[in-house]
Order: structure tokens, then sequence, then C-alpha cells
């Protein structure tokens, strides 16, 4: 909704791109700070395509497909009406200092790739978030966000990248999260996630990077990760509960690991001499 005068105007009911521009408006309007002075020429003396930051399509004129405003050190709180840039396919507001809630995205249905990252977001992650069914990149990491980690989240079947890392989630990570088949790096690290690692985690064989540190995980070394071995180059479980014996044959059963991360756990016994196998363990 923007407010011009004594008019109000909702964005979703105009035509075409002059939907685009009423909301590119009422999200500028919404701006407490701009110390770039980047939104200088976002005025009708230029069309909206040319505005910095804005990208526009080129099979449907005037409809905005990008809104990329990241590193800026904007202030102030994401206005609704992007939630009515129907034709948006990336939204990169990342190293900003918005607060606030999350804008409404269940419209968003073109949308693939959601960067809100480095924020100062106080919500809990919606289900509606689901309805964005083409997401392939979600990152929510350092902000404020709260509540339990949808496992609704596993709708988004073509997700490559989410991470939700240094927020204050409670509970557990969603054994459902195992169904997005197409993950390749999952970031949960430093939240206050509870219980043990589900071994739904195991089915997600294209994952390169899983970062799990910094929670209040129990149990012991999660083996459903050994179904990862083709893939998994980068694991982080540093900063948890995890205890009991490191398997004797981890090495073996994860040969592309890179990095590994078991630092301040309550593990005990010997380190698995298997690791000296792994050719390509540059950190441990």
């Amino acid at each position: 909704m923007l407010l011009l005068g004594a008019i109000k105007i909702n964005c979703a009911t105009l035509p075409d791109n002059s939907t685009d521009v009423l909301c590119l408006q009422a999200f500028r309007h919404e701006i407490t700070s701009d110390p770039f002075g980047w939104f200088i020429s976002w005025n009708s003396s230029a069309n909206h395509c040319l505005w910095p930051g804005v990208i526009c399509s080129r099979a449907h004129p005037g409809r905005v497909v990008a809104l990329q405003l990241f590193g800026l050190y904007l202030a102030g709180q994401i206005s609704s009406s992007i939630g009515n840039l129907t034709f948006l396919r990336t939204l990169n507001l990342s190293t900003n200092g918005f607060s606030g809630r999350l804008p409404p995205l269940k419209h968003l249905q073109k949308l693939q790739v959601l960067d809100l990252s480095v924020n100062q977001l106080q919500d809990s992650i919606p289900d509606a978030i689901t309805n964005c069914s083409n997401l392939r990149i979600v990152d929510l990491a350092t902000n404020i966000l709260v509540g339990e980690i949808p496992p609704k989240l596993s709708l988004l079947y073509n997700l490559s990248h989410l991470r939700l890392s240094r927020n204050n989630p409670i509970g557990v990570i969603p054994p459902t999260l195992g169904n997005i088949t197409s993950i390749q790096r999952l970031g949960l690290a430093y939240n206050n996630l509870t219980g043990t690692i589900p071994d739904e985690l195991g089915k997600l064989t294209n994952m390169r990077m899983l970062a799990l540190g910094g929670n209040r995980l129990s149990g012991g070394f999660p083996r459903c990760l050994f179904n990862l071995s083709k893939s998994l180059q980068v694991l982080g479980l540093e900063s948890n509960m995890l205890s009991k014996q490191l398997p004797p044959n981890i090495g073996d059963a994860l040969p592309n690991l890179q990095e590994l991360y078991l630092n301040t756990n309550v593990f005990e016994g010997r380190i698995p001499g298997s690791l000296g196998n792994v050719s390509g363990l540059g950190t441990i």
C-alpha cells in the first residue's frame, strides 16, 4: 500500500509495469537511512529500469526481475510492496541494516534467489515461503530470526543452498529437510538447535557443505552422513554436545572431505587413523 497525499494506492491493483514502479517507490519510502545516496536517482525523471539496483525483463518490458541492493548499509523496514513484484527472480538485500519482519513472499512464484543475510530482521520463517516453489537459494543467515525451522521448507524441492546460520531459532533440525535431495549447501550453524542430527540427512547425496556447528546437538557422530561419501567436502560439527567415539572408518567413508570441524564436543577415544587416508583434507 502506497500513500500519496491523501490517496492510498494498492500496488496489486494497478496494471503491468505501473505496478512495479509504485511498488519500488513504496519500498523506497520505507528506507530511513541511505548513507551512499543510492536512491537519489530513483525518481520519475528516469525509467525505473535504469534505477540503480533494478533489473527489468527483456521479454516483458518494464517488469522487474531483480532487485539487488546489497552492502549499502541501508536501514528501515522491507516494505510489503516487494511481495507484489510478481516477475521477481532475484531479491538480494544482504549486508544492510534492515529490521522488522520478513516481507511477504507468497506471490513471488518466479523467485529463484532470496538473500536477506546480514541484517537485523526479527521474525519467524513463515510457511508461506514454500509458495515460492522455484527458489534455488535461500540465505537468511545473520539476522535475529526466531521460532522453529519450518518442516515445510522440504517442499522447496529445487533448493541447492539453504543458510539459516547465526539466528535464534529453537527446536530440532526438521527430519523433513532430508527430502530436499537437490541441496548442496546446508548451513544451520550457531543457532540454538537441540536434539540429535536426523538420519534423514543421509538422503542428501548431493551435499557438498554441511554446517551444524555452534548448536546444542547431542548423540554420537552421525553415521548417516556416510551416505554422502561421493559429495561431502566440508563438514562442520564443532561446538556441540556430540559424544562417544568417532567411527574408526570415518576417513574411508568420507574420502572427499577437504575441511572437517569436530572441536569443542565431548568425543572420547582415539583419533581415527583412517583420516590419514583422506588425501584432500586440508583443515581438521
